[in-house]
């Protein structure tokens, strides 16, 4: 089985397509190491050209779309850029949100000491995220983020910034890895056994897509579903941290 035939198609047509990007894998070549896998390389491959229309952090699990053809992404980049996209994320979060529904607007810019970093500043570019509780837990949540507008690390940042960080999230974060040690009372390991964390990466998921097709006009509502490792990370906070 070649790589292409690996991807999660969510939708294709004739001018663009659709994945559930596995997290771990890139968007575009690594600028260092080129072999590493990529959905740009994979799709040029099978379609010997595609349009880059935006990214995921390589961690990010979820809805990524390409253009097929240079209409298609010119129409699609003036959709992003005038926030005609809706794009919503699943994300959980250490804490609890004080309130059910909130947006945060805090303008954003990139870090001048840490490359690749993004941080607020009065003086950054105007940022929006509409924030809405889908389920609380003991001492975690699973929230809906809708990006407004759509600035490097935006989700991650704002929610770092108001105090509830991502549950795993090594740039803006406490922790790298969950267990379920950490909240299962009387666990114990076979002696000689080694406990492996239930999640190591982002607990984000680029949930769903909402857009009118660039050519066709029609109205296109797209969903990525959960992931093994988020989907069992959130069956295990509902059992074992007690819904709120």
């Amino acid at each position: 089985m070649d790589q292409f035939e690996q991807l999660e198609i969510i939708y294709e047509d004739s001018n663009l397509i659709a994945i559930n990007k596995p997290s771990g894998t890139l968007t575009i070549p690594d600028r260092f190491n080129s072999e590493l896998p990529n959905l740009s390389s994979i799709l040029k491959k099978k379609f010997g050209i595609i349009f880059i229309v935006h990214r995921l952090d390589r961690d990010t699990s979820g809805i990524i779309l390409f253009a097929k053809d240079a209409e298609t992404h010119r129409k699609l980049n003036i959709a992003f850029e005038n926030s005609e996209v809706i794009r919503k994320y699943h994300v959980i979060i250490d804490g609890l949100l004080p309130q059910d529904k909130m947006e945060i607007d805090i303008p954003l810019r990139p870090s001048r000491t840490k490359v690749g970093m993004t941080v607020p500043s009065a003086k950054g570019k105007p940022s929006l995220t509409k924030v809405k509780i889908i389920e609380k837990f003991r001492n975690a949540s699973l929230i809906e983020c809708e990006l407004i507008t759509g600035r490097h690390h935006q989700i991650r940042v704002h929610l770092q910034t108001i105090g509830y960080p991502l549950l795993i999230d090594e740039l803006y974060g406490k922790n790298t890895e969950f267990y379920l040690s950490s909240i299962k009372k009387r666990y114990n390991l076979k002696k000689g056994a080694k406990e492996f964390p239930l999640i190591s990466r982002l607990t984000m998921h680029a949930r769903s897509l909402e857009f009118k097709h660039p050519i066709s006009d029609e109205n296109i509502s797209l969903k990525a579903e959960y992931p093994k490792d988020f989907s069992a990370l959130v069956n295990v906070l509902q059992k074992y941290s007690g819904k709120k």
